[in-house]
């Protein structure tokens, strides 16, 4: 239209067949994950944490920001400092011009696989050349706003009250209602703190991690003064690698007081903190164009509800539905990341499915490494794509619970 400034053209303008167009994952990066509330990112606005990973994602693509068409970011809780739709804030602030736009989506803890996959989705069918998926969260600076702002409403809340019951009670109710027990998910724990302190010291999370500088708030517990305190986050930082069985053993159930019987502890539980990642995702035909040589490709994901208050087994019907629409069975995957919200999922899903641990987790998952809710799925699909190529894997599975009563799977293959 007269007097619109027009942007600028770009390869995205061109017109493009979209039938037998793959969408490839060419980079991942993400900041490292900083305890919530006690520690380096509990002051820190979501699109800084988010901006510096798009940044760092386009950096190692090799491409100019001006060149990614849209920024997909997913956010368990995008309100507050990860609200005003974060994804387009995040992208400006990563120093993308006026011209990307961005989109911020929610489905709980799979916000950022659902993001990857958007976004993978937006270069299959839509015909766009390079777009961005990701995922934030900041537990410090949302939750305890938050959880003083949740309003209820009285036909759900009669007909499905667990839809706003606490997932640590949904994770109680799934270990009582299939006999899954708390030493069993003590004993998962300290495994996935071996083996996250085992890939820590080989090195196997620095080519997804960029340090990040950020201002941290620290409060003196005697006078309840507050400073200001500079740090880096160059790394996980949730990880206890000294655990051991008797440890957790000894530990309270979060629930004790109101369920003598209840299983999850802060042990056997994921860890709250705050972090960011994005993947840039691009049409295969771009890549190549550009002579860049992708991670691996996007090949398909699904969804699937179950009750509220059992949302743990949730990837126990995504996965089947993900695998019978590729004609593939459990086998057939090299390699798995399943969201350790709770140790119970993970061991459910394992026995129902008849995944191998020995294929599952491979380097710990959110019990040791943490779990910032919409940034964990993202990170997954980095790991999995990163260590897959180091172990000659040619195939990923990345699935997680979702509160609410749901479940998500996302399919990849491994270049």
């Amino acid at each position: 239209p007269a007097g619109v400034r027009q942007p600028p053209h770009s390869p995205s303008s061109r017109p493009r067949a979209t039938m037998s167009r793959r969408a490839v994952i060419v980079s991942t990066a993400r900041t490292g994950l900083t305890k919530s509330f006690r520690s380096g990112f509990n002051n820190t606005h979501g699109a800084v944490m988010q901006g510096h990973a798009i940044k760092h994602a386009i950096e190692k693509a090799g491409i100019s920001p001006g060149d990614v068409e849209d920024v997909i970011i997913g956010c368990g809780f995008p309100e507050g400092a990860t609200g005003m739709n974060i994804a387009r804030n995040a992208a400006l602030w990563a120093g993308c011009p006026v011209t990307t736009s961005g989109t911020t989506i929610n489905r709980f803890c799979s916000s950022g696989l659902q993001a990857v996959a958007s976004a993978a989705h937006s270069v299959m069918v839509d015909g766009v050349d390079v777009a961005i998926g990701g995922g934030v969260e900041s537990i410090s600076m949302v939750s305890p706003v938050a959880s003083k702002t949740t309003v209820t409403e009285e036909k759900l809340m009669s007909e499905f009250p667990a839809l706003w019951m606490p997932m640590i009670e949904t994770a109680d109710i799934v270990s009582a209602r299939y006999g899954i027990s708390r030493e069993a998910q003590d004993v998962y724990s300290v495994e996935s703190q071996r083996r996250t302190a085992a890939a820590q010291e080989a090195g196997l999370f620095k080519d997804e991690i960029v340090p990040m500088e950020a201002t941290m708030l620290v409060t003196d517990k005697e006078t309840g003064e507050t400073s200001h305190k500079t740090v880096l986050a160059d790394r996980d930082e949730c990880n206890r690698p000294g655990t051991t069985l008797e440890a957790l053993a000894g530990m309270n159930p979060v629930r004790s007081k109101v369920d003598p019987s209840a299983f999850i502890t802060a042990g056997n539980a994921s860890q709250l903190s705050d972090g960011a990642s994005a993947c840039v995702v691009m049409s295969e035909a771009e890549a190549s164009r550009r002579g860049l040589q992708p991670l691996g490709a996007f090949k398909g994901f699904a969804v699937a509800g179950c009750a509220p208050d059992e949302m743990g087994i949730g990837p126990v019907f995504a996965v089947p539905r993900l695998l019978a629409r590729h004609g593939l069975k459990v086998d057939d995957i090299d390699l798995w990341e399943l969201n350790e919200a709770f140790a119970v999922v993970p061991l459910y899903s394992m026995q129902q499915l008849g995944i191998d641990h020995a294929k599952t987790n491979v380097n710990g998952g959110s019990i040791a490494i943490g779990h910032p809710f919409g940034m964990t799925g993202s990170r997954m699909v980095g790991h999995a794509l990163l260590e897959g190529k180091r172990r000659g894997a040619k195939s990923a599975v990345v699935t997680m619970c979702i509160g609410g009563g749901m479940g998500a799977a996302g399919l990849f293959e491994i270049f």
